[in-house]
């Protein structure tokens, strides 16, 4: 549970952070997927306000994350922030940034898996990948991987077991499909009962002429973001790191801007509250530095309280078969 239990979906991130400021005071922090006027800035400011020593903004385009990070050195001189550059569709480009951030600082307090990609047509990572499985699973799993080293070092040197964390943002969309072990480029290949999608409205389950299912491989991704963090809370747990999966809520973003009028009419109608960005940002910050949720086992937060996720998405069979995947996408174990 968490701290407050009268936190809820209105309850802002800037409040979350003011309650946990002694949290946050002289921590590094790395966040993926800012831009301007997006829910990765929000979270980044509302840390910013709180003193922390260093914040790196990792994204993928220079112009917006310059502008990003511009706007929070103004507002909060005294914190170091740094830009990197973070394309989580090239592997490459992951593992560069990586070796930047390890260039940056020596010790990484929180790494907030931040960005997402909502796609409507069939595209690809410079691997091969499904390009929402890929980056928003994927690349995250190689990043975490690389990052480990710098989490570790901050874990070591913190008493406060468990203040060292990894949040992954997922997504109640989770609930639009399991991970596809025997399909998960969405290929039209037979998968069993367990990994097929449940029924869903004629605009979720739309396939495209090319045989492409979006929503499905969205859900897919963002399955694949909480068994993600279950698994990174059994493997680390004895080594002071924790691990949350977030659904920060239904926020008016770019983040559908390649969503179609009717696909965006029927998302319209999955949400009863439009949270502000400061509001989407709380479940995130929640889980990031909540020390009530030290001792709690289960991986998934909404509207800044623990629920429970899908019966596929906290399945330890699939976890595990998960890791073993990632790892043989990334052509690299990930021991812990």
């Amino acid at each position: 549970m968490a701290s407050n239990s009268t936190w809820n979906d209105k309850t802002a991130g800037s409040d979350v952070t003011k309650t946990f400021a002694y949290q946050i005071k002289g921590r590094n922090v790395v966040i993926t997927g800012v831009a301007p006027n997006g829910i990765g800035q929000t979270t980044a400011s509302a840390i910013a306000a709180q003193g922390a020593a260093h914040l790196i903004l990792a994204s993928r385009t220079k112009e917006k994350l310059e502008q990003a990070a511009s706007e929070l050195r103004s507002a909060y001189p005294a914190v170091d922030i740094h830009t990197v550059i973070l394309d989580l569709s090239s592997q490459e480009s992951i593992r560069q940034a990586a070796a930047e951030i390890a260039n940056l600082i020596p010790k990484l307090d929180v790494l907030i898996n931040n960005a997402g990609a909502v796609l409507m047509t069939r595209q690809r990572t410079v691997e091969g990948i499904e390009m929402q499985f890929g980056a928003n699973h994927v690349g995250h799993f190689l990043l975490t991987k690389l990052l480990l080293p710098l989490l570790e070092a901050a874990a070591h040197d913190t008493p406060e077991a468990g203040a060292t964390r990894i949040i992954n943002l997922s997504s109640q969309g989770h609930r639009c499909s399991p991970v596809r072990f025997h399909d998960y480029n969405i290929e039209g290949k037979e998968v069993p009962d367990d990994e097929k999608p449940p029924a869903l409205p004629p605009t979720f389950s739309r396939q495209n002429e090319d045989g492409y299912l979006p929503i499905v491989a969205y859900g897919q991704s963002k399955t694949a973001n909480i068994l993600f963090s279950m698994s990174l809370q059994q493997k680390l747990k004895s080594r002071g790191i924790a691990s949350f999966a977030v659904h920060p809520g239904a926020i008016k973003t770019n983040l559908g801007r390649d969503q179609d009028a009717e696909m965006t009419e029927a998302m319209s109608k999955t949400a009863t509250y439009w949270k502000t960005l400061d509001e989407g940002s709380a479940p995130t910050l929640v889980a990031a530095f909540d020390p009530a949720l030290k001792a709690c086992n289960e991986p998934f937060i909404s509207d800044c309280q623990v629920i429970e996720p899908m019966a596929w998405a906290k399945n330890p069979d699939f976890a595990e078969k998960l890791w073993k995947l990632s790892e043989d996408l990334i052509g690299e174990k990930f021991d812990l």
